[in-house]
């Protein structure tokens, strides 16, 4: 098991959404993550949800890495205070360095962007291109519609159950966070646990 800091990609809404529910989670994994002294990694913006996860994680002593494509930089909407900013050409140069850095994935809520990297790194991992853990916090219900939807495509025959079961779906960012550090390989599960 590793021992050193993990590193965790969370993908968010750039919007805070229309309920306060979301918000306060992007807080709360921002400040886990932080006063672990783990690593967020994410896409770089300071609006929404990414920069409420942000400036938690800051807050609370974390790193944090943002990753941003130029024109997005262009249009103002990068986070300053990241202790790194990386910054890109293309969306599929962000996403691909993200899932380098990252131990372990998280999508909170969010809108296509969010949907569309989650499906990405799972994807990703049911071909075998890594081998991290995938999560998915389901925030006052924000993903239910989605839950079904899939459990319906195994039922349909284009999804099999072991698909379903490379995603870890829990409502709650203090029972996925430490489950998906854990699966990552990262031990010391009381420090985890701890704060």
């Amino acid at each position: 098991m590793k021992t050193i800091q993990f590193s965790v990609c969370v993908y968010c809404g750039s919007r805070p959404g229309n309920d306060a529910r979301y918000a306060e989670v992007a807080r709360e994994v921002g400040h886990w993550i932080g006063s672990r002294g783990g690593q967020l990694v994410y896409g770089g913006g300071r609006s929404g949800l990414m920069g409420i996860v942000a400036d938690s994680a800051l807050a609370a002593g974390g790193t944090v890495v943002g990753i941003i494509p130029q024109a997005l930089v262009d249009r103002e909407l990068a986070h300053k205070g990241c202790q790194e900013l990386l910054v890109v050409e293309t969306m599929h140069e962000r996403k691909r360095l993200m899932a380098e850095r990252a131990d372990a994935f998280m999508a909170l809520p969010g809108g296509i962007g969010t949907f569309e990297e989650f499906f990405e790194v799972w994807t990703w991992r049911q071909l075998g291109y890594h081998d991290k853990p995938v999560g998915l916090l389901n925030t006052g219900g924000y993903y239910d519609g989605l839950v079904r939807f899939l459990e319906s495509t195994v039922t349909h025959g284009f999804l099999a159950d072991w698909q379903m079961d490379l995603i870890r779906v829990d409502s709650a960012a203090d029972r996925l966070l430490p489950a998906l550090v854990q699966a990552a390989g990262f031990s010391a599960a009381a420090h985890l646990d701890a704060i």
